[in-house]
């Protein structure tokens, strides 16, 4: 994991909004990999390439709180060769499917900096909310911080689900691996009939889901993988 973060090909910006930064070396990494390892709020996931076996980045779950039913995903870290790739919208998929279908919340939340417009255009991409800005919400490695809050609800799920799994589906991609619809033109299509029939959607969505592709990533605790 730490060749995938520092290689030639590593992208430079990738520690701007992160609370990380580059590490000097493997052993420096390790001991940053152990302190995730140990935290329970966040609980943090490695993804792994089903093919390569290798993992490619990191993510957690952040801000968690059963008691209101509410749970957020962060810290998102994707090396470059994850980066717009077919697993790391699975990646997303596979927390916020487990938030909502496994665990039972009702609220999943995605929060970055302002200035942060990559992780902005992802969320509302994965079908988020934008709820509005949070000023001077942080003080972050010296300045300041306005808060982007998102969020998606459980009512909001069954529709999301289904966008995100036809996705994902191999008849989505040609044999280059090449997406043939965008999830925002997949949204597009679906969310007027959606609307007039949410439920029937989520229930359509569910008999789909044995037809899935076998998954691209595998998402694991972190403590047990590393």
């Amino acid at each position: 994991m730490y060749e995938a973060g520092h290689a030639a090909d590593a992208d430079p910006t990738q520690w701007d909004f992160l609370s990380a930064r580059p590490f000097a070396n493997a052993q420096e990494f390790s001991a940053w990999l152990n302190s995730c390892a140990a935290s329970s709020n966040p609980l943090f996931f490695t993804v792994v390439d089903q093919h390569s076996g290798k993992a490619t980045g990191l993510l957690s779950y952040l801000a968690i709180a059963p008691e209101h039913g509410s749970i957020e995903i962060g810290h998102i870290w994707f090396s470059a060769r994850m980066q717009r790739t077919r697993q790391a919208t699975e990646a997303i998929y596979l927390l916020a499917r487990h938030a909502f279908d496994d665990l039972g919340y009702r609220r999943l939340e995605w929060k970055c900096n302002s200035l942060n417009r990559r992780s902005q255009r992802a969320a509302l991409r994965f079908g988020f909310t934008a709820e509005g800005l949070f000023r001077q919400h942080r003080v972050f490695k010296g300045k300041n911080r306005d808060t982007a809050w998102f969020s998606m609800l459980d009512s909001e799920w069954p529709l999301q689900r289904a966008i995100f799994e036809a996705w994902l589906h191999a008849d989505n991609f040609d044999s280059s691996g090449k997406q043939k619809k965008s999830l925002q033109q997949i949204r597009a299509e679906q969310l007027w009939p959606a609307r007039l029939d949410c439920i029937n959607c989520g229930r359509e969505a569910r008999k789909n889901a044995s037809r899935l592709s076998r998954p691209q990533c595998i998402i694991s605790k972190l403590r047990i993988f590393y």
